[in-house]
């Protein structure tokens, strides 16, 4: 399975929901980065993905988006071929 990163803060319902998501789709661990806490991991994540908020989650080397880009993707299908790739 793929690894996967996600930046998140901790009040977020959309990345609880992402969580939840990934979790039903057998993914053990997500490498969390708490932009909330660490202001230099935000700027990282608004420089990696051209974006501000959370969640932005990474399968992979692939940026996914956020929580709605993930449903989204689920919805079409290919959420477990990418999290199952090697």
């Amino acid at each position: 399975m793929q690894a996967v990163k996600m930046y998140t803060t901790a009040v977020c319902p959309y990345c609880i929901r992402a969580k939840q998501i990934l979790k039903s789709k057998g993914v053990e661990h997500i490498q969390e980065v708490r932009v909330d806490v660490d202001p230099a991991e935000r700027m990282k994540m608004m420089e990696i993905t051209g974006r501000r908020t959370v969640p932005q989650i990474f399968i992979g080397d692939t940026h996914v988006g956020g929580c709605d880009e993930l449903i989204a993707l689920d919805g079409r299908g290919g959420l477990v071929p990418l999290l199952a790739a090697a």
